[in-house]
């Protein structure tokens, strides 16, 4: 079994002597230490401008060495190594001297020992030598992935870690800046179909000037969490900001249901709260709709199989003739409400309802047509999951029966194709 480490390099002059020699020197206990039997090394300057190329070149041909001309991106510059290299263990660890590479032994050692896909060397620890804002930012980041994913994650952007080649297509795509290591761990966590472990690790102040902006890339990171948290979690995202929702629209009501359960009446300047308070449950059932139907697609194209959980009970719910009643059910009461006013009507030509009663009337419409159309979207998603599962039953014996006709000197036909159609 054969590691790579990749050391990326950005104008780490300073650095690169130290962390090839120790590199170089960890390689026997490496070996000694874990299934590994041999371990090579390739550092990549990624547009360095200034003696890192130099003094990188004297340990060849003990290193690899790719030059970037330009800056491409320090995930770029991972991804390059990895490319060029047969390894069955890709590994990579930051040229700033914060990591001991002889610890990619206990990485290497876990990742095989756990049938794990990812090992991550994590630097929240006590013994870590951290800056107190990469900490907090790193708290923050690992406590967003923690929730999003429903597993327990400390360090999102370790840069020293070891995958296994053989997941890199389903690691893949995965950005060329700073924000490579967030990416891979919400793909990983997020994704439910590799594993990641996690083990403490040394971690040293790094020599040289950092090149992470806190601000600039903390938005990155912010970023790319957020949108891999959307592509395989979009539910837990969007019934969460339901919820936040439907907290607000009881704070906004709050005051007018006290002052109305003491005197029977809602004072005039309590219609802009009843109206927002409205406005948010409207919107509160809008996102938990969103959700269902987000996560029924995913289900669908992504991981090919139904959600258990929360998401299977609204899957059942929503799929019985039972849940109609619940349209019927906020149809009739906003009805029920418009009746006084509509009879009212018809005797007098005049219209005398509160305006609260208004407020509710049309918010229950509303509600009862989302309900509708979440109804009527998810026969829509059954139909073509029946359609898709139709597709996958058929491509086998398709398949087969192409085999038997190539045979008797007809032309073989991929039948996934056809399926695909």
């Amino acid at each position: 079994m054969k590691l790579l480490i990749a050391i990326p390099a950005l104008n780490e002059a300073e650095a690169i002597d130290a962390i090839i020699t120790r590199s170089l020197a960890a390689k026997e206990a490496i070996i000694a230490g874990s299934p590994v039997d041999d371990v090579s090394i390739t550092v990549v300057s990624d547009g360095s401008t200034d003696e890192t190329v130099e003094r990188a070149r004297k340990y060849v041909p003990d290193i690899g060495l790719v030059i970037f001309p330009e800056n491409k991106g320090y995930g770029a510059a991972i991804k390059e190594a990895w490319d060029r290299s047969d390894a069955d263990l890709l590994g990579f660890l930051d040229a700033d001297g914060t990591c001991d590479p002889r610890f990619f032994t206990t990485l290497c050692s876990q990742l095989v020992g756990e049938d794990a896909d990812v090992a991550v060397g994590c630097r929240m620890n006590p013994e870590s030598e951290m800056p107190g804002t990469r900490k907090l930012g790193n708290t923050i980041f690992a406590t967003m992935l923690t929730y999003m994913s429903a597993k327990g994650v400390r360090d999102v952007a370790s840069g020293m870690r070891v995958v296994r080649r053989s997941v890199l297509p389903r690691l893949y795509p995965l950005p060329d800046g700073l924000h490579f290591t967030p990416a891979m761990s919400a793909r990983v966590l997020l994704g439910g179909d590799l594993r990641m472990v996690e083990i403490d690790m040394p971690y040293k102040e790094r020599t040289g000037r950092s090149k992470l902006s806190v601000v600039k890339d903390g938005a990155r990171f912010l970023r790319i969490i957020s949108q891999t948290a959307f592509l395989y979690r979009p539910g837990r995202i969007l019934w969460s900001l339901a919820v936040l929702a439907l907290v607000a629209s009881g704070a906004m009501v709050a005051a007018p249901l006290a002052y109305y359960a003491s005197h029977g009446s809602l004072q005039d300047w309590m219609i802009y709260r009843c109206t927002a308070a409205a406005l948010l449950v409207v919107t509160a059932v809008l996102l938990f709709s969103g959700g269902y139907l987000a996560t029924r697609v995913t289900d669908l194209a992504i991981f090919h199989r139904d959600s258990g959980g929360l998401q299977g009970r609204g899957r059942r719910l929503v799929g019985s003739s039972a849940f109609l009643v619940l349209p019927l059910v906020s149809f009739a009461a906003s009805i029920a409400l418009a009746w006084s006013g509509f009879a009212d009507y018809l005797d007098t030509g005049h219209v005398h309802t509160h305006w609260s009663r208004v407020i509710a009337i049309f918010t229950l419409l509303i509600i009862s047509v989302i309900l509708v159309l979440l109804k009527v979207l998810n026969v829509g998603i059954q139909l073509v999951q029946q359609r898709d599962r139709y597709a996958v039953t058929t491509a086998a014996p398709l398949s087969v029966q192409r085999s038997e006709q190539a045979g008797d000197g007809h032309v073989e036909v991929d039948a996934s194709a056809d399926a695909r159609r």
